[in-house]
């Protein structure tokens, strides 16, 4: 649309120009005059001939009447067709934005897309998991949705803003805005809507983490203080942040960290030397998350798995995922 704006614009400062040098040569017009009777003319105003005309100079103003018009007629015929398109495709876009939401199930709602918004944003991109984007700033949607994600300007501290991005079908919440005021707010209303919502949450003052977690936040994060500490880490063990770093971020391999959740599968009530996963899959076992909330860290080879626990293992991506449907095939 814009070179379209361009040309159009372009097409109507030469048409004036032309007719005010003609003007101001043929009939020896000042050239304000000049321009206004050129500006009447292919206006199709007309008030009169103020200084009256040559007979050269109404042969050039029969041609600038012909061109001038003409070129008046297709710039209004073009920006009504640029406001049709425009209006035609915001309905149509959000349209289709409305019908992506509402496709949406078991999907992650991060509220804010600043800084921390965007890491977390492209973690669950990474991790191919549907999630939306949502933030007040038109600039920062455009900018998500530019990413490759789903990106919608809303108020999230209104409900029925919360409601129209799924948050009843949703997994969980990322609370980054701008204030740990707002995100309070946000979390309140997110609870109020949805109790069982999972919901990770920043903030920035280290007094306000009792107040998340009394609002009902289950993870809370202060930027400030964990990039410190990670700072710190890599001077004073450089070796073990290198592997932690490359563990999260698959930095130099394709190795990463995942929870894999044990199912009715043939390998319930199994023991980890049973199933042999470092050797037919190269996946190591780090800890395991029994159902009913213990955590084991390095478990022996002797220890038992059972439906509804959860595995923490690491190895390369296409070995998790197969371990991924091993364990959530239904045993026969």
């Amino acid at each position: 649309m814009r070179p379209r704006l361009i040309f159009i614009g372009s097409a109507i400062l030469i048409t004036l120009l032309f007719g005010t040098i003609g003007f101001m040569l043929i009939e020896h017009y000042a050239p304000f005059d000049a321009f206004y009777f050129t500006l009447i003319t292919i206006t199709t105003v007309g008030y009169n001939e103020m200084f009256g005309l040559s007979r050269a100079g109404r042969i050039f103003n029969s041609f600038l009447i012909f061109f001038g018009v003409t070129t008046m007629l297709l710039a209004i015929g073009g920006m009504t067709q640029t406001i049709i398109e425009l209006e035609l495709n915001q309905f149509f876009g959000k349209r289709r934005i409305r019908n992506m939401i509402d496709k949406l199930q078991n999907h992650y709602i991060v509220c804010g897309y600043g800084r921390v918004g965007r890491g977390a944003a492209a973690e669950l991109q990474r991790a191919g998991v549907p999630f939306i984007v949502v933030d007040r700033n038109e600039d920062k949607v455009e900018r998500s949705i530019r990413s490759g994600m789903l990106g919608v300007l809303a108020d999230v501290s209104r409900d029925e803003a919360l409601l129209d991005v799924g948050i009843m079908r949703a997994q969980g919440l990322i609370a980054t805005l701008s204030s740990d005021a707002d995100n309070l707010f946000l979390i309140l209303s997110a609870k109020g809507l949805k109790p069982g919502l999972q919901v990770s949450a920043r903030i920035a003052e280290e007094g306000s983490e009792q107040k998340f977690r009394r609002a009902g936040a289950d993870f809370v994060f202060a930027p400030y203080d964990i990039t410190g500490n990670r700072m710190a880490q890599a001077l004073l063990r450089p070796h073990v942040f290198q592997f932690i770093d490359f563990t999260t971020k698959n930095i130099g391999l394709n190795v990463g960290i995942e929870q894999v959740l044990v199912g009715a599968s043939g390998f319930d009530s199994r023991s980890l030397a049973d199933m042999q996963l470092r050797r037919e899959l190269g996946v190591i076992v780090l800890a395991i998350r029994k159902a009913d909330g213990n955590m084991i860290f390095n478990p022996p080879a002797e220890a038992e798995i059972q439906s509804g626990d959860f595995l923490v293992v690491m190895g390369e991506s296409a070995n998790l995922q197969r371990l991924e449907q091993m364990l959530a095939e239904v045993k026969a």
